[in-house]
């Protein structure tokens, strides 16, 4: 029943606090490209951000639902969960990224960056750090990422007419080097109670197979591995069960090409009489929905039709695209969205 049309990671979403602090830090500190600005399909009250390369690759897409004001109560990091989402930067480049991180620390700004350098279970360096929600957010350092940065800059972009006064603008610093950017979605780490049935699961639905091992560790890759196509996988018997909320991971989203092996994967998911989504259009690509043994919500999600089907490429991000079900109620939508700015 293994399935090998998983082509890798699509994108990874999570729920974070207040709008204005996610996007200074993902578009002004990390460098990414807000891609998309519209709301959650789920609740409309909601800004759905998506970032990502210059045309919002598969694989290089981070997502967030800021939540903030809305009653959601802060997370708990545990098992059953994404625990640390990772970027792809190329190899020698994190003494770079220290310097731009430790930089963001002016004395007006109340979040506390503690920085931690590792390695992965592939040996490659890695530094770790909190985002303004208190996602765990790390920059692998590899010599395996060809793929191209975003290295443009948007002009800014005020949502729903609202003009911020100048003090509430973020700082401009510019994009990072380009020879130091993210290339985009590294891998994610998933931590578990018991890895054997994830890891199973994995490799018989989904087409992963192990690559890299070490202690507690496991790192799963897809369609040959490498940055944008691994999954870890930590084993912690002391790890407290995860419950969703502010500064968590929400899910992990893979890719595939077609509708048609969407919906193989699906028929085997049924199959194995795990509970799984109907087809849901996501107006950029199309999902269903599954949790895998150890609780982490998966995702697969189709390569097309792209975040180009309602704005063109150099203008992706800046207006508010909302579904064609909620048109009609744009006004309403847009009085109930906080006002902000980016680049």
């Amino acid at each position: 029943m293994s399935r090998t049309s998983v082509l890798g990671l699509h994108h990874v979403t999570a729920t974070v606090d207040t709008a204005q602090a996610d996007l200074d830090f993902f578009i002004e500190l990390l460098g990414l490209r807000l891609v998309k600005k519209t709301v959650n399909f789920d609740n409309r009250n909601v800004y759905h951000f998506y970032y990502g390369d210059e045309y919002g690759t598969p694989g290089t897409i981070w997502t967030t639902f800021p939540y903030t004001g809305r009653g959601v109560p802060v997370g708990t990091k545990g098992a059953g969960q994404i625990t640390v989402t990772s970027f792809s930067v190329p190899a020698r480049s994190l003494e770079f990224w220290k310097d731009r991180l430790l930089g963001w620390l002016t004395p007006d700004r109340l979040q506390d960056i503690s920085l931690e350098q590792s390695r992965t279970v592939a040996g490659e360096e890695s530094m770790a750090f909190s985002d303004p929600s208190g996602l765990v957010i790390a920059l692998v350092a590899n010599d395996e990422d060809s793929r191209e940065p975003w290295s443009g800059r948007q002009a800014t972009s005020r949502a729903d007419g609202e003009v911020l006064p100048a003090s509430s603008r973020p700082p401009a610093i510019g994009l990072p080097d380009s020879r130091c950017a993210i290339r985009g979605l590294h891998s994610v780490t998933m931590t578990t109670a018991a890895p054997a049935p994830t890891i199973d699961f994995m490799r018989s639905l989904l087409g992963f197979e192990v690559t890299h091992e070490a202690g507690c560790r496991t790192r799963l890759g897809v369609n040959g591995g490498g940055p944008g196509r691994s999954i870890d996988i930590v084993e912690s018997h002391d790890a407290v069960p995860a419950k969703n909320g502010l500064g968590t991971v929400h899910h992990v989203a893979m890719a595939v090409a077609t509708d048609g092996e969407q919906l193989a994967i699906r028929e085997d998911v049924v199959r194995l009489g795990v509970q799984v989504t109907p087809v849901l259009d996501r107006q950029y690509f199309r999902s269903i929905y599954f949790r895998e043994p150890g609780g982490v919500l998966f995702e697969i999600a189709t390569i097309g039709p792209g975040f180009a089907v309602d704005e063109d490429v150099d203008h992706l991000g800046r207006a508010l695209k909302l579904p064609p079900w909620e048109e009609p109620n744009r006004h309403i939508i847009q009085a109930g969205l906080a006002p902000i700015v980016h680049r």
